[in-house]
């Protein structure tokens, strides 16, 4: 993507290169970052604001939680079955303990763009607005945050996710940026997983209108059967008609995957007074990566490195292995249906104007299913 300057202290910084270090003393440690990095093919580029500074405490915060004991983190929800190995399960675990840097991370999206989309095309399809939202894997939520703020002001949005930091996050984070009272009201935060949610009968009465996977969080979901069940547990949850957009990479990417090349890019950083304080670089893949075609899952490598930072040299470089699955359009077309749904329409990224088969401008793979 293009380069954007993005405002924060020093302090904050070294706190930032701290907490990724810690965070990547295992492999697999960054695994929640695999869910949307900035798109390589093609000729369009998000070009979303930053986010905005956050409070060194808040980031402090974070990284004083991942010190913590893990054991002392408790969680009120029942255990669930998983497919992960340990260390994956620890690294999702950490990187989602870490709300403030995860939103960080994401600040390049155009928050406003993107829903502004999401809501057209769901009424397009659906033939009714979409005044009940579900934001599945919904991180920050700030997708829904957005929605509620929209002028069309749909009616409530419900957010699901497995990590309570990060449930608590968005809620302090929809305190401080949605400013009606009544909207506020209508923003709901559920810690849960995603392939077995269940709402309670408060919830299930509205029937939801529109569900939103974005930010490749579906990529999460390495075996059929995962995928299957979470687009069965959002079907019975929906309207008739009612739809399901989901982002994902683009399909070519999938076929790329067998020479795995390097894809990178830097963020130049400002502290306070708007002066030159460094650059982030980001490998988001690198040259020999292991890629299987049978699971057609990436051992991606993801490093990150803070470069002209004299204070931080001694924590300059971190560096993981994130496992990531890629998508056809025909396998999500074929899991769709067994969980009953239908797709009427693809497209090549989350803005107006972009087929999923334009070789120049697509970089996504946008699908809506729709509620037969």
């Amino acid at each position: 993507p293009t380069s954007r300057s993005l405002p924060i202290d020093n302090t904050t910084m070294k706190i930032i290169a701290a907490t990724f270090l810690y965070s990547l003393v295992e492999p697999c440690m960054v695994s929640a970052w695999t869910t949307a990095a900035p798109p390589t093919l093609g000729t369009r580029r998000y070009q979303g604001r930053r986010s905005s500074v956050l409070p060194v405490s808040t980031v402090q915060d974070d990284a004083a939680a991942l010190m913590a004991d893990d054991d002392e983190n408790e969680n009120d929800t029942k255990p669930i079955p998983s497919t992960k190995s340990p260390k994956e399960e620890d690294a999702h675990k950490r990187i989602y303990s870490m709300p403030a840097l995860y939103d960080i991370a994401f600040g390049y999206r155009d928050y406003e763009e993107e829903v502004e989309f999401l809501l057209q095309k769901h009424k397009e399809i659906a033939q009714y607005p979409a005044r009940r939202i579900l934001d599945i894997a919904a991180g920050p939520a700030r997708h829904a945050i957005t929605a509620l703020q929209h002028e069309e002001k749909p009616f409530s949005v419900t957010c699901i996710d497995l990590s309570p930091e990060m449930a608590q996050y968005a809620q302090e984070l929809a305190i401080d940026e949605i400013q009606d009272d009544e909207q506020r009201a209508n923003f709901q935060y559920l810690v849960n997983d995603i392939r077995t949610f269940e709402l309670d009968t408060e919830v299930t009465e509205k029937e939801f209108d529109s569900a939103w996977i974005l930010l490749g969080s579906l990529q999460h979901l390495t075996k059929n059967e995962e995928v299957v069940q979470c687009l069965s547990r959002i079907h019975e949850y929906l309207k008739p008609g009612g739809t399901v957009i989901i982002e994902l990479p683009h399909p070519r990417e999938t076929f790329d995957m067998i020479d795995c090349t390097r894809n990178g890019w830097n963020v130049p950083l400002e502290d306070e007074e708007e002066s030159d304080s460094g650059e982030l670089q980001i490998i988001w893949g690198e040259d020999g990566d292991e890629f299987d075609p049978i699971t057609q899952v990436r051992q991606l490598t993801i490093e990150m490195k803070l470069t002209n930072m004299p204070e931080t040299e001694e924590m300059q470089s971190v560096r993981g292995i994130v496992p990531t699955r890629l998508f056809t359009a025909q396998e999500l077309n074929a899991m769709a249906a067994l969980a009953g749904f239908r797709i009427p329409a693809m497209f090549g990224a989350l803005e107006e104007g972009v087929s999923v088969d334009d070789e120049d401008a697509a970089f996504r793979m946008v699908c809506v299913l729709q509620k037969d």
